[in-house]
């Protein structure tokens, strides 16, 4: 059975239409109109327009056409024809003014194996449908995440840029009056530098994201504003949590399957016989000929019917397709078995990168925390001043730059917080991929 595009269109079709309307709405808008689109509706958009599920979808219409191919070879078929023509002297053909055929198969044994792997190629194409939508889906989560995170860095980088510039402007006059080194200005112009450097990056980063939104969604690049709240909480799974088989993987142990039928039948092709049935009819005529000259009791309606028999005794090269199908079938059991191995390194892989990504996003969300504290204590101080007449041992009076550069510190370990959760999050639905539960992830976004 083919899968439908997501679950949820089935458990809540007003939903469905309502993200189609916004989707078409949207593509149909004759200049870019930004708007906030959930993360269910940019995965069902993209389930439904990225060229690989359509190519997907193309092959399983073929494999359905295939099987039935196959199936109906045992059906007789019709065909009607004519073959009017003039002839002189000898008649050098039948005198036919129309003819109908008949034929189909009665008995084949290699039939039953291609049927069997027609069967199997369905379920292969069904099951690499199945998995090319997974895979369109965690693309689409992913670009969809990191967007959203991008953007909140982005803002945070506008407002470090404004305080990076109240921070040139203090030291310029800190440094006119003598009271900073020219130093000081330069780093404070160097700081800013590298947050606008730090800006563009993001602001590309943003463009590229927008960009590859809109090749899966095919709606138009920069009408995609995340809705950070449709974003579901990403479970962090482990290798014992119930790893299920890939779509991707069974596919290819079907292929595998196939093969294997299919170089069944090019086996039998050569050792077992073969038997047909047909069926023919025609309406003969004397005008144009001279049929009745040689041939007595010359009639009009004449018809046969009867079972031709195969027999294969010597055929080298029905033994050869043999062989080379036996061989195709054997390559395509070492591939299916090779992608469950990278698909189990791949695990090993993604479970060691989480434990540090986890124990890095727990670090920066403390930076974030401790940086806030900070902002506060310092301007607390600028606010109250130090309390105490200055003297030995007594803290210096805080300037108005160390505000500036508290607040540019803080800003910069939010953005790295921000960063480091995207990273895990990837990572989490990388791993979620990977042991087969992205359905329960499609589950999660229809309840959003």
């Amino acid at each position: 059975m083919i899968e439908t595009a997501l679950v949820k269109n089935r458990h809540n079709p007003l939903k469905a239409w309502a993200q189609l309307l916004l989707g078409a709405a949207l593509a149909a808008a004759p200049l870019p109109v930004a708007a906030q689109v959930s993360l269910a509706t940019v995965v069902d958009l993209a389930q439904r327009e990225a060229m690989t599920v359509r190519l997907a979808e193309a092959d399983v219409q073929k494999a359905t056409a295939a099987l039935a191919q196959t199936e109906d070879a045992y059906i007789p078929n019709l065909a009607i024809g004519s073959t009017v023509g003039y002839s002189h002297g000898f008649p050098t053909g039948q005198p036919s003014i129309g003819n109908a055929t008949m034929q189909s198969l009665v008995l084949s044994f290699p039939q039953r194996q291609y049927t069997k792997a027609a069967r199997a190629g369905l379920e292969a194409a069904n099951l690499s449908l199945k998995d090319a939508r997974e895979q369109v889906a965690l693309e689409a989560s992913t670009a969809y995440i990191e967007l959203d995170a991008v953007n909140r860095e982005l803002e945070g980088a506008r407002q470090q840029q404004k305080f990076a510039e109240d921070l040139v402007r203090i030291e310029e006059q800190r440094t006119e009056a003598g009271v900073d080194p020219l130093l000081d200005l330069l780093q404070a112009r160097l700081t800013t530098a590298n947050l606008k450097l730090g800006r563009m990056h993001l602001e590309t980063r943003v463009a590229t994201l927008a960009k590859q939104l809109a090749v899966l969604t095919g709606l138009p690049v920069g009408s995609i504003i995340p809705d950070h709240a449709s974003i579901p909480e990403i479970p962090a799974l482990a290798v014992g949590d119930g790893p299920r088989v890939l779509p991707g993987i069974l596919a290819a142990q079907s292929v595998t399957l196939s093969k294997k039928f299919q170089a069944r039948g090019d086996d039998l092709s050569w050792r077992r016989p073969l038997i047909g049935f047909g069926a023919v009819y025609n309406y003969d005529s004397n005008e144009l000929n001279s049929y009745s000259t040689y041939y007595n009791n010359f009639t009009p309606n004449n018809i046969s019917f009867g079972l031709q028999i195969t027999v294969p005794f010597f055929d080298f090269s029905l033994r050869a397709k043999a062989k080379q199908s036996a061989a195709e079938a054997l390559r395509s059991k070492v591939e299916a078995e090779q992608s469950q191995r990278q698909n189990e390194v791949q695990i090993a892989s993604l479970t060691g990168s989480l434990r540090e990504l986890d124990a890095q996003a727990e670090v920066a969300s403390l930076k974030q925390q401790i940086a806030a504290q900070q902002l506060s204590s310092v301007l607390a101080q600028l606010e109250t001043g130090n309390g105490a007449v200055v003297g030995p041992g007594t803290p210096a009076q805080l300037s108005p730059k160390a505000e500036q550069l508290a607040r540019i510190d803080e800003r910069q370990k939010v953005e790295e917080a921000l960063e480091a959760g995207f990273e895990l999050a990837r990572a989490r639905l990388s791993l979620m991929r990977a042991l087969g539960h992205m359905e329960d992830w499609l589950h999660e976004l229809s309840g959003k």
